[in-house]
C-alpha cells in the first residue's frame, strides 16, 4: 500500500523522543513493500541538526507550515493510506480534521498518537476540542503504549478501534558495542528535560546521585544546562542515535524514566527502554504497570520504586550479574519486541480492514459515512 504520513520528523531526534520509532515502524513496513512517503515540518531547528541524512526506506518531504499544507493534502489524496501522528509540533489542530478530508472508499484514514495519555486528558478535559468529535471518524486509531487503559479511552470516545503498537528493538540500528572510557559509568540517564518529566528526574537519578557520592553518574539529553546538579553527575547534551550504543554500552548499567503521565497510564515501555536492550545493557527502570508483559523483572530487567532502590541495584548488583541481565534482556527483545514484528503487526490490520472493505456494497460505506456526518 501507499501510506502517506505526517510527522514530527523521522530525519531528526533533536526534541524528537518519537524519531526512533518512526524509523523503526516505516523502515519495516517498506520492508513488506508497503511505499512510505514521510512529511515533516521545517521546525525547532531539526533540519539543523539531522543525525540521518538519507532515508532510503521513505520519501521524505521537508515542508513549511502552513504554506504548503494543501498541496500536502493534495499529496496524500494519492495514497492507500493517510497517518496523522499526534505531537507534530505545527498545526497539530488544523491537521486532525484536514487530513479526514483525504478519506474514502479506497483511502483509510488513521490517527497514531505517540502521546496517548496527553492527547486523552486534552479532549477529557475540554468537552469542546475540536479533536473529540473528530475521533470516530477515523478508520484506525494507532498508539504506541498504554494497553487496555488507553483502549478503553478511546473506545469510550467512540473509537471504531485503537491499536497499541509497542516501542521495539531495531537490531540494526541498536546493539552491542565496545565501551567507550570517556563515557564510563555506573549510571547513565538519557532524556530531555521536560515539564512532566523533570520532577521523576530529581526524585529517581539525581537522587540517587546525591545517596551515593562515590559513584559516576551520567546525564544526557536537551535542557539541562541549567539545572542545578550533584558533583558526580556529568551532563553530555544532546545523544543522538548515532550515539546511543556507545552511550548504553560504557555505563555500567542504564536507567529508565518514564514521564509521569505514561508510568501513571502504565504498559508504555519508551524508546529508551528497547534501545538500552538492543546495546545488552543491565537495565534498570522506574516501576510502572505492565513492565513484567514485556521483560522478567529481575532476570531481564531491573525495577525500581525509588532512589533508594535504585542504589540498591547499584551497590548489589555485580558486574558478571548486569551482564547477565543485558544479555537476557537482548535476547528476549529480539524474539519477541522487534520493529520487524510490530510492522507485520501494522501490515495484518490494515490488510484485513482492505479486504473486508473491498467486500462492502459501495451504498454501505457511503451510508455509514452520512451516518457519521448526520
Amino acid at each position: 500500500m501507499r501510506i502517506f504520513v505526517f510527522g514530527s520528523s523521522i530525519t531528526s531526534s533533536y526534541w524528537n523522543g518519537a524519531a526512533t520509532y518512526y524509523r523503526g515502524i516505516y523502515r519495516n513496513l517498506a520492508a513488506l513493500d508497503h511505499d512510505i512517503t514521510f512529511a515533516e515540518p521545517d521546525i525547532y531547528d531539526r533540519q539543523q541538526n539531522r543525525d540521518l541524512s538519507e532515508i532510503e526506506y521513505a520519501n521524505v518531504i521537508v515542508y513549511q507550515t502552513p504554506r504548503d499544507l494543501d498541496e500536502l493534502i493534495g499529496l496524500a489524496s494519492t495514497a492507500d493510506v493517510v497517518i496523522k501522528h499526534s505531537g507534530i509540533g505545527a498545526d497539530d489542530e488544523l491537521l486532525e480534521k484536514r487530513v479526514l478530508e483525504c478519506k474514502s472508499r479506497h483511502r483509510f484514514v488513521a490517527f497514531w498518537d505517540v502521546d496517548a495519555p496527553a492527547t486523552l486528558e486534552r479532549v477529557e478535559k475540554d468537552l469542546n476540542d475540536p479533536f473529540r468529535a473528530l475521533i470516530p471518524q477515523y478508520d484506525f486509531i494507532f498508539t504506541y503504549g498504554g494497553g487496555a487503559p488507553i483502549v478503553d479511552h478511546y473506545t469510550a470516545l467512540g473509537a471504531q478501534n485503537c491499536h497499541p503498537i509497542y516501542n521495539a528493538l531495531e537490531p540494526d540500528s541498536h546493539f552491542p558495542v565496545a565501551p567507550d572510557p570517556a563515557l564510563e559509568s555506573d549510571l547513565v540517564f538519557v532524556g530531555n528535560r521536560l515539564p512532566d518529566r523533570e520532577r521523576r528526574v530529581e526524585q529517581f537519578f539525581l537522587r540517587a546521585a546525591e545517596l551515593a557520592p562515590e559513584l559516576k553518574f551520567i546525564l544526557g539529553g536537551e535542557g539541562w544546562g541549567s539545572k542545578k546538579l550533584p558533583p558526580n553527575v556529568r551532563w553530555i547534551g544532546h545523544v543522538g542515535t548515532s550515539a546511543h550504543n556507545r552511550v548504553n554500552s560504557s555505563a555500567r548499567m542504564v536507567l529508565n524514566i518514564n514521564r509521569e503521565s505514561m508510568a501513571e497510564v502504565g504498559f508504555s515501555p519508551p524508546t529508551r527502554v528497547f534501545e538500552a536492550a538492543g546495546a545488552a545493557a543491565c537495565l534498570i527502570t522506574d516501576d510502572w504497570t505492565g513492565v513484567e508483559t514485556f521483560f522478567t523483572p529481575g532476570r531481564e530487567i531491573l525495577v525500581a520504586r525509588n532512589a533508594e532502590e535504585i542504589i540498591q541495584h547499584l551497590r548489589s548488583t555485580s558486574a558478571e550479574q548486569a551482564k547477565k541481565i543485558g544479555a537476557a534482556m537482548l535476547e528476549r527483545a529480539l524474539r519477541e519486541h522487534t520493529y520487524s514484528l510490530r510492522a507485520i503487526e501494522v501490515d495484518a490490520i490494515l490488510t484485513s480492514a482492505r479486504k473486508r472493505r473491498s467486500s462492502e456494497p459501495a451504498w454501505s460505506l457511503a451510508e455509514s459515512q452520512a451516518e457519521r456526518i448526520a
